[in-house]
C-alpha cells in the first residue's frame, strides 16, 4: 500500500483490526467506546476499556461481557487513567488521539501505565501535510468536528507527538479515508513500543 493511497473506511478498519490482533497480555483500550473492537482481540488477551462517556460506557460493558470480558470499563479520560505504573502490556485506540482534551498529557499517562518495551498501537485521523489545501480545511473544519464529532480535531500531528513522548516506532502507515463531506481524511496507523 502505497503512503497516501485512498482507500475505503472499511479497508481502514481492516487494517486496523490487524494491529490490534497483535497485542497480547494485559491490554487497555483508551476511548473504547461501544465496543467495536471486541472482534479483533484475540481470546487470552485481559481487556481493560476506558470510556468516559456513561452512555458508550454502558454499552460497552454489555459488549464486553458478550465477548467474555468481564472487568467492567473504567469511567475516565485519557489524560487520568485510574491504573498503577506499568501495570499493562499494550496499549491500544482507534480514532481516540485525535478526541482527546491534552493530547501530550494522555500520551504521558499511556506511557505510566505501560510496562517497559510495551506496545502502543494507535489508528487516528492526522493532520494533512503541511501547505496543502487540505491542511488548511481541516484547520477551518476542526472547530465543527471538535462539537460534533465527540472531540475530534482533524488537525493534529499525531505522530509527532508519539514519537516526542517516547515510542518508537516500529511499522507505520499512512493512508487517506473516504468520507463525506470535506473528502479523503489523513490516517495514521502506528504500532510502536514504550523505551
Amino acid at each position: 500500500m502505497a503512503p497516501g493511497e485512498l482507500i475505503s473506511q472499511d479497508a481502514v478498519d481492516e487494517l486496523g483490526r490487524e494491529l490490534l490482533g497483535r497485542v497480547r497480555g494485559r491490554v487497555l483500550e483508551i476511548g473504547a467506546g461501544d465496543g467495536e473492537n471486541f472482534g479483533a482481540f484475540e481470546l487470552g488477551v485481559e481487556w481493560i476499556g476506558l470510556e468516559p462517556d456513561a452512555k458508550r460506557r454502558a454499552e460497552l460493558a454489555t459488549r464486553g461481557r458478550e465477548w467474555g470480558h468481564p472487568a467492567e470499563p473504567l469511567d475516565a479520560v485519557a489524560e487520568q487513567i485510574p491504573l498503577p505504573d506499568h501495570s499493562v502490556d499494550a496499549v491500544v485506540g482507534t480514532f481516540v488521539l485525535c478526541s482527546v482534551a491534552d493530547q501530550a498529557a494522555a500520551l504521558a499517562e499511556v506511557r505510566r501505565v505501560l510496562a517497559p518495551g510495551g506496545r502502543v498501537i494507535f489508528v487516528d485521523h492526522v493532520a494533512a501535510p503541511r501547505g496543502t489545501l487540505k491542511r488548511a480545511v481541516q484547520r477551518v473544519a476542526t472547530p465543527v468536528s471538535r462539537r460534533w464529532c465527540h472531540g475530534c480535531h482533524w488537525d493534529r500531528e499525531t505522530e509527532a507527538a508519539l514519537l516526542a513522548a517516547g515510542f518508537t516506532a516500529g511499522e507505520v502507515r499512512r493512508v487517506r479515508a473516504r468520507s463525506l463531506p470535506f473528502g479523503p481524511v489523513p490516517i495514521l496507523l502506528f504500532d510502536g513500543r514504550a523505551p
